[in-house]
């Protein structure tokens, strides 16, 4: 549910590498990645095709920091870094290992890093991610030459009129939209037996730690894409676990924000009660500079009007690295369990959180959590209907479709091509719902708010006096399977999710080669406290790995 599913399709595997680096960063550019009928058919890539990786890479695992330094020195231009990027995306995305992360590249991207170089000499930074190359998930609108499609056919040709809030505020900051990522097709919302990382449009992206595992989430491409070092930050979106679970899964720090933090206008919906934008980095402050540019009120999502004295300034000044000292944490243990290695990787991490100073309130479980279930899907059904219906309509007379059901009629038309693997039961029930004014939606929003927050989240808070929760993000990536779908195991973003409240979750192990996170939420508006303690963790174990783009998992490791 904004949540986890996949497939890929073949694209002209041409090698860039063939020809030379300028031709090849002109082609991709000129193509915009995956415009028109290229994109249109559904074949997965083999995993096990022989690639050779580049040696060296000038901006392997660089920090937006380090960016800012060698612009301002001059040992980087904004050209410069697009231009590294957009080499690596041809040798990593679309040939080599080919993970396939990228959905399609701004093709007025070096113009714009010209046009920075030039502001930049001229007046100084324009702001705190002055070329910075970000690559935003394809379901967040951009009034530029890129589409905005949330990975299916039904919406190419569907030009925004406008960019969405969060992109404005990323380019007044001076970042360069280097383009959209891959996600599982309308964040994951599409249908129950999906496959996470798939959509009709972009096909499937791969985890780049191990090629036939997957890489979560809706927010896949972007998980992935950052990871593999394919840009600076990027950004993507959750309902319940989109942003969290493909952090996990791909090595990486995400933070989902409070509801109301980051602006959702502009960006194609499933629920306005838990639906967020968030940083995704590879690492805690690069994700809280993003979450500094990215915050602020907007006068058309009502719901960023509460956030008005709660934003700060600069989430960076939070790492700390001594900010696990006095933190008390509660252990969520009902959330442990679904996995020996996993649970014992936590052990670890909680022995090291109480060397740093943590206090830890152990167990702190949340028991209403099991009563979240059927409530959030039932929300989610009536919500998904009325906010894409409202969206679609705000496309204008031009728009291929403009309401669920010409998506659903859409689907049915082209059914070889949008559901070659996994049909539409969440559309079809979605829109068999009734408006947000009946009796079992109200019902049903009401107890998840009780269930996830009220006796949840804020009783257990108040009850034992936690700053944050700490938990397993979820299990290690599952091999991919366009048949079957999905099959991951474990899982603690929900309780957060339907709250609307913050969580973050950094890398904390590998499990045969496969990353693992550990997750930090709390109350709402507790980004601050959860930032210093997911620092004060990443200082104190650094446990990220750059992935080694292997055909499987090496059972050795």
């Amino acid at each position: 549910m904004a949540i986890h599913r996949t497939e890929r399709i073949a694209h002209n595997r041409k090698s860039l590498a063939e020809s030379s680096m300028t031709e090849g960063r002109r082609d991709f550019l000129r193509s915009g990645l995956g415009v028109g009928a290229a994109l249109a058919l559904g074949v997965p890539h083999e995993t096990n095709a022989p690639y050779s990786l580049p040696s060296a890479y000038e901006l392997d695992e660089v920090t937006i920091s380090e960016l800012q330094e060698g612009l301002k020195s001059g040992r980087f231009s904004a050209r410069s870094v697009v231009e590294k990027y957009l080499d690596r995306i041809g040798k990593i995305d679309k040939s080599g290992p080919a993970i396939n992360s990228v959905i399609e590249l701004n093709p007025d991207a070096l113009q714009i890093a010209d046009a920075l170089d030039k502001e930049l000499k001229d007046k100084g930074p324009r702001g705190p991610l002055h070329g910075i190359p970000i690559l935003i998930k394809d379901n967040v609108d951009t009034a530029d030459r890129m589409m905005t499609t949330a990975g299916s056919l039904a919406l190419v040709g569907a030009h925004p009129v406008k960019d969405a809030f969060l992109v404005q505020r990323l380019r007044q900051c001076g970042a360069i939209i280097l383009g959209k990522s891959n996600p599982t097709e309308w964040a994951n919302i599409r249908s129950s037996h999906a496959t996470s990382g798939w959509s009709g449009r972009g096909g499937l992206t791969r985890n780049p730690y191990a090629l036939d595992r997957n890489p979560s989430g809706s927010s896949s491409g972007s998980g992935a894409a950052v990871s593999a070092n394919l840009c600076a930050a990027a950004v993507g979106t959750e309902t319940d676990g989109s942003i969290v679970s493909p952090s996990s899964a791909n090595g990486i720090v995400g933070i989902k924000p409070t509801v109301g933090l980051v602006s959702r206008s502009g960006v194609i919906p499933i629920s306005h009660t838990q639906d967020t934008a968030g940083p995704m980095c590879r690492s805690v402050r690069d994700a809280a500079l993003v979450l500094t540019a990215l915050a602020s009120v907007d006068s058309e999502d009502s719901a960023t009007a509460p956030s008005a004295s709660r934003i700060s300034s600069d989430y960076s000044q939070f790492c700390v690295p001594d900010g696990l000292r006095g933190a008390r944490i509660g252990v969520v243990r009902n959330l442990f369990g679904f996995s020996d290695t996993v649970d014992a990787l936590m052990e670890q991490a909680l022995e090291i959180m109480k060397k740093q100073g943590a206090i830890l309130v152990d167990p702190a479980k949340i028991e209403s959590i099991t009563q979240i279930g059927e409530n959030e899907f039932t929300v989610l059904l009536y919500e998904l209907k009325a906010d894409l219906n409202a969206y679609l309509a705000r496309l204008g007379p031009g728009a291929p479709v403009h309401t669920l059901e010409d998506v659903i009629e859409f689907n049915n038309s082209h059914r070889e091509k949008e559901m070659p693997y996994f049909g539409q039961d969440t559309f079809l029930k979605a829109q068999a719902k009734g408006t947000l004014k009946e009796k079992e939606y109200l019902e049903a929003l009401e107890k998840c708010r009780q269930f996830a927050a009220k006796d949840g989240i804020d009783a257990v808070s108040e009850q034992l006096k936690l700053d944050a929760f700490v938990a397993p993000t979820s299990g290690p990536a599952w091999i991919t399977d366009l048949v079957n779908g999905d099959s991951g195991v474990g899982g603690s973003s929900t309780a957060a999710a339907v709250a609307g409240y913050p969580h973050i979750t950094v890398p904390m192990g590998f499990v045969f080669g496969l990353p693992v996170g550990i997750s930090f939420f709390g109350r709402a508006w507790s980004e601050p406290g959860l930032i210093k303690i997911a620092y004060g963790f990443e200082q104190a174990t650094k446990i990220r790995k750059p992935p080694r783009f292997l055909p499987t998992v090496d059972l050795g490791t």
